[in-house]
């Protein structure tokens, strides 16, 4: 059994992600969206979908970078 980075749950079916060179343990999705999701510039609520990136900052959408003064950002549309 291996234990939870975030909650410290020890359970039989964690699962490993690997990101920027780090490796975590975690119990379940939830905890690793706390862990590693970013939060928006604006709203601070976690992106855990694709958003929207200006500069080094992320959003989770046009209009929380449009409020934050990004310039020029659309909603990706695929085509």
């Amino acid at each position: 059994m291996s234990t939870c980075d975030v909650c410290g749950n020890q359970y039989d079916r964690t699962f490993e992600v690997r990101m920027d060179g780090h490796s975590y343990t975690f119990d379940s999705f939830e905890c690793a969206i706390h862990r590693l999701a970013p939060s928006c510039g604006h709203c601070r609520v976690q992106v855990v979908g694709h958003g929207v990136q200006a500069g080094d900052q992320v959003f989770c959408c046009v209009s929380c970078a449009v409020s934050e003064g990004a310039k020029g950002l659309r909603d990706h549309v695929p085509g």
